[in-house]
């Protein structure tokens, strides 16, 4: 299961996303925002994290005109692994080496095509595994730390 979400600056992005997903048959739940009525972009992170958080939802899609924000919000949940990319290469690399289990996306810096490719790579890779545990293990260490 998929959640995805977006503030006013991705909505459109969002929309073509979900076209994609309906196109492919994947199960999402969209968690707004359903225009291009301003809003709060942490609302929409917030919502989208905490199904991931929870495991609610398997994987995670937040879209904003850059997509660090929603990033930075997303990151503030415990078991959430979100990462901006901008094309393929980093989502294989965020999916495979850091077991992220959230996207954003920044509709001001990638095309539609753009969008759908990177989310296409992001499925379609599996954590490797190996060293990265490791490492993968750590960032959770850190996030029991700080995260009471």
């Amino acid at each position: 299961m998929i959640v995805i979400g977006a503030d006013h600056g991705g909505y459109k992005l969002k929309e073509e996303i979900k076209k994609y997903l309906d196109e492919k048959e994947i199960k999402y739940e969209d968690k707004g925002t359903f225009s291009e009525e301003s809003v709060d972009y942490p609302n929409i992170a917030k919502a989208v994290a905490s199904n991931v958080s929870t495991k609610k939802a398997d994987v995670g899609i937040l879209v904003c005109r850059s997509g660090i924000g929603m990033a930075m919000c997303a990151n503030k949940f415990k078991n959430v692994r979100c990462a901006t990319c901008y094309e393929e290469q980093t989502a294989k690399f965020a999916r495979m080496h850091n077991n992220a289990n959230m996207l954003a996306l920044g509709a001001d810096y990638v095309s539609v095509n753009d969008a759908i490719c990177i989310l296409r790579q992001f499925l379609a890779t599996e954590f490797e595994g190996g060293r990265h545990v490791a490492r993968v293990n750590l960032i959770s260490e850190i996030e029991k730390e700080n995260m009471k």
